[in-house]
């Protein structure tokens, strides 16, 4: 009988793993493991809630791509957790979740805080799982392993409060492969090849499938040697640089028209780890695709006569070895298409307002080239998204799948404290901030330089321009004015409101460099948001 407890096994694989950072909420359920988590080296960031803390394990395995951990006690603490649970999950996230729960010999029969973890979690995880004694190496080494296995989510553990104290029965830490390897590849349907060579008009789409397999340099080459414009879905930003001549832009971000006329003018789009959950809008043109990914096309969101199954960095490694041809795009073609773009989503802009693309523009060039960006969910997210210029893979953190608001706070100081040394910029609507704006509480009490812009136009603008395309008028979309700056400065960050862009520039000054500040800042951007009419 080993002397081992449970709570030390799991602290002992997670830090085994490379996780530095558990995210919750203390709780009496959880206090053996949080201990345990002390001894082993574990950092225990105590979100304001719950939802947040989950929302952090995901930026931070966002941004490292390591597992994330996130904590809570049982009952509310539980449910709580569940909105950022689901996001891992639709996002491909791998997140471990675990709860505790009442001690075993009352949960049965107690209904004081009893929740059934399982009927709860088994719907938006992987897996939702149980830890006990006796098989609790096992049961840690299989969550791990499903948690990072094609295609990611999040996994979910009940562990009941006695479980925590009790000698494990299956000791010794042996981790299992976490990251995809770069394997053989199979290919399935008739030969890809003479396709790919007849083709004439080929567009790349690259997708967090190829971000997971470090496929950037892969991306490059093939599109170099076969003159071939890449567009990225919005999760996969900066897999392929966006000032490189070939870059074409950001797919269902704004200026969609543009990217979509392009996907639709081609006549053949080779999907490299693109994955649905990155689409907003539907998949709408018939050009045939060559499904290249970890996983075969079995969404079916497009039809592919053609797939590649492996590690996509060596998929596109292959077709490269196997291109014959001259290129077949001009520099000076996706220059113009980029052009073409860049009008869209400047359009609607009113003069002498201060403009949501004149937001994003300001603070990326105020922002050092290796800025860690965070956007919450809303319209601002997807003029970021297409505006916003990443250059490097896992520095632009956003929620697509589940699009859950409240994402980008919590995601900045996961990311802050996962990458330290990097400035780290949050976007967020004024509906997203109001959900999250007490963790920036958080963020100065662990000295975290993070600034978060806030588009603040009053109102939930998605939903009050379906209002309106509908013809009703706005109901329930309103957000009351409320003083961000001094909400700021009452949690210990400075806190600042400007409605031009030169107040704006004059805020942003210094950010990320030295000399900046120390204490986390939050901007209240006062926006015209007429500019969004035009995009959406």
């Amino acid at each position: 009988m080993t002397s081992e407890t449970t709570a030390a096994l799991l602290a002992g694989y997670l830090s085994a793993a490379g996780v530095r950072h558990v995210f919750g909420y203390p709780g009496e359920s959880v206090i053996e493991f949080m201990e345990a988590g002390r001894r082993a080296g574990l950092g225990m960031v105590s979100a304001v809630r719950e939802a947040s803390a989950a929302f952090m394990a995901e930026a931070a395995a966002s941004c490292t791509g390591l597992p994330g951990v996130c904590l809570s006690t049982l009952g509310p603490g539980s449910t709580a957790l569940l909105n950022g649970v689901a996001s891992a999950t639709l996002d491909r996230v791998p997140v471990l979740a675990i709860s505790g729960q009442i001690e075993t010999a009352r949960e049965q029969y107690f209904t004081h805080q009893v929740v059934d973890h399982n009927r709860l979690f088994a719907p938006v995880t992987k897996l939702a799982a149980r830890l006990e004694p006796a098989s609790a190496g096992t049961v840690i080494r299989k969550a791990l392993r499903t948690a990072c296995a094609e295609r990611p989510g999040a996994v979910h553990l009940t562990v009941p409060a006695d479980v925590f104290g009790a000698p494990a029965g299956d000791t010794g830490v042996v981790v299992p492969p976490l990251a995809p390897a770069a394997s053989t590849i199979d290919v399935y349907g008739p030969d890809p090849l003479p396709e790919l060579r007849a083709a004439r008009r080929p567009v790349l789409l690259a997708g967090i499938g190829a971000m997971r397999c470090a496929a950037s340099a892969e991306l490059q080459r093939l599109a170099e040697q076969a003159g071939i414009p890449v567009v990225t879905g919005p999760m996969a930003k900066g897999v392929f640089p966006e000032d490189h001549p070939y870059f074409a832009g950001v797919l269902d971000m704004a200026g969609h028209r543009v990217i979509w006329d392009l996907l639709a003018r081609a006549d053949l789009i080779i999907s490299a780890g693109f994955d649905p959950v990155e689409l907003i809008s539907p998949w709408s043109v018939g050009t045939p695709v060559l499904h290249v990914d970890t996983t075969p096309n079995t969404d079916q969101v497009y039809q592919s006569g053609h797939e590649i199954v492996g590690n996509v960095a060596a998929s596109l490694s292959w077709l490269a070895g196997q291109w014959r041809g001259e290129p077949r795009w001009a520099g000076r073609e996706v220059a113009e298409h980029r052009r073409r773009l860049r009008a869209a989503w400047q359009a609607g802009r009113v003069a002498g307002q201060l403009n949501p693309s004149d937001v994003v523009a300001a603070v990326r060039y105020a922002a050092p080239e290796d800025t860690i960006l965070t956007a919450d969910v809303g319209s601002h997210k997807i003029m970021a998204g297409q505006v916003w210029q990443a250059c490097t893979p896992r520095s632009v953190l956003m929620t697509n799948g589940l699009s859950a608001m409240g994402f980008g706070v919590p995601a900045a100081l996961a990311a802050a404290l996962s990458v330290p040394g990097r400035p780290v910029v949050a976007l967020a609507g004024d509906g997203g901030f109001a959900m999250t704006a007490t963790e920036m509480r958080l963020a100065a009490e662990l000295g975290l330089p993070v600034v978060v812009v806030v588009f603040a136009d009053g109102s939930l603008n998605r939903i009050e321009l379906k209002q309106q395309t509908m013809g009703y008028p706005p109901e329930g979309t309103r957000i009351p004015p409320a003083d961000l700056a001094a909400q700021a400065q009452a949690m210990g960050c400075d806190g600042v409101r400007v409605n031009t862009v030169t107040g704006l520039e004059k805020a942003l000054g210094g950010l990320g460099r030295n000399g900046a500040g120390t204490r986390p800042l939050v901007i209240e951007a006062q926006i015209d948001p007429h500019q969004y009419e035009v995009q959406f």
